[in-house]
């Protein structure tokens, strides 16, 4: 059966040119690698030993739900695999997958490592990358070998997945009407959940993330995560992206109405200081906000109940 890589990208040129780099030292290659371009023009990529193809997918916000739907009906293979533009394929990457992709078997997240700041400049491969890259301390890890169940479908992430292509048509795809940025990939999960289909972590199937500034929660994209959360909340009763919603609120950039959530303010230097990965965090991270806003939170309440002290003489 044949195997398809499918990634989506928008701007990052230089990373993207580093995903096809990793693709070509697969033990394994890919039959293709499919592009969902969200720019205007295509990219001009290295030399492959595999076809490639590039497809735009216009939008007014970043389509990536539509995006992953256009990459994933373009494809040719059997064995359909994820992995974003900022991403770079560890060799046995396709190899892994490609022994897991059956019919009914469910969908498969690989593992991620985060590099730091300026690991991908100059010559780099494997071992340079195992050196330095670290796992997200906030997400969990996959077992000591072969696969393990996940039983939170809110685990979903689309940073590198992989699934047959006959369990891709049962789940119907992402929900399009996502747009932006926030809540599709736990729709998605959702949707895997609901359909009957079972999630993995799977050791190996690797990816080393490539460092790039970035905000988490992720203040510059506050519009869309609301209206996604509504999306959601309509579609399935509650909302997603909670811990992201909490932290905007502690901020007082957004609040809760009858009506719905009230957006406040946009997001001023202060606010995006503090949400803003910085060049030695290898990636970003919610729950360092989170603790600073509630020790924040915490000090301003002891403050109002301390005595106030009285004046010397």
């Amino acid at each position: 059966m044949t195997v398809s890589v499918l990634t989506l990208a928008a701007g990052r040129a230089e990373h993207l040119a580093n995903v096809v780099t990793g693709l070509c030292r697969q033990t394994q290659r890919p039959d293709e690698l499919v592009i969902g371009v969200m720019q205007a023009d295509p990219y001009d990529l290295p030399d492959t030993p595999f076809p490639v193809r590039q497809i735009h997918v216009t939008g007014p916000e970043l389509p990536l739900a539509a995006a992953r739907n256009a990459v994933a009906r373009t494809a040719t293979g059997d064995k359909l695999i994820f992995v974003d533009v900022d991403c770079i394929p560890a060799p046995s990457l396709v190899a892994d997958y490609a022994a897991r992709l059956e019919p009914g078997a469910g969908l498969f997240m690989g593992e991620v490592g985060y590099l730091p700041q300026g690991a991908t400049q100059g010559d780099w491969d494997e071992a340079s990358f195992e050196a330095v890259s670290v796992r997200h301390g906030d997400r969990q890890g996959p077992p000591p070998e072969g696969v393990r169940f996940c039983n939170d479908y809110r685990c979903f992430w689309s940073l590198n997945f992989a699934m047959h292509r006959d369990d891709w048509t049962a789940s119907g795809g992402f929900d399009e009407r996502y747009v932006g940025y926030g809540g599709e990939d736990t729709d998605f999960g959702k949707t895997i959940d609901e359909a009957g289909l079972k999630i993995w972590w799977l050791k190996g199937a690797k990816v080393h993330h490539q460092y790039h500034p970035h905000f988490m929660p992720p203040i510059h994209h506050v519009p869309s995560v609301v209206r996604n959360a509504e999306l959601f909340k309509e579609k399935w009763g509650y909302r997603t992206m909670e811990h992201w919603l909490h932290a905007f609120k502690m901020m007082g950039l957004i609040e809760d109405t009858p009506e719905g959530i009230r957006i406040l303010r946009e997001p001023n230097e202060a606010d995006l200081a503090l949400c803003r990965q910085e060049g030695n965090m290898p990636y970003a991270s919610t729950r360092r906000v989170l603790d600073y806003l509630n020790g924040r939170a915490a000090r301003c309440e002891m403050a109002k109940l301390s005595p106030p002290v009285a004046a010397a003489g």
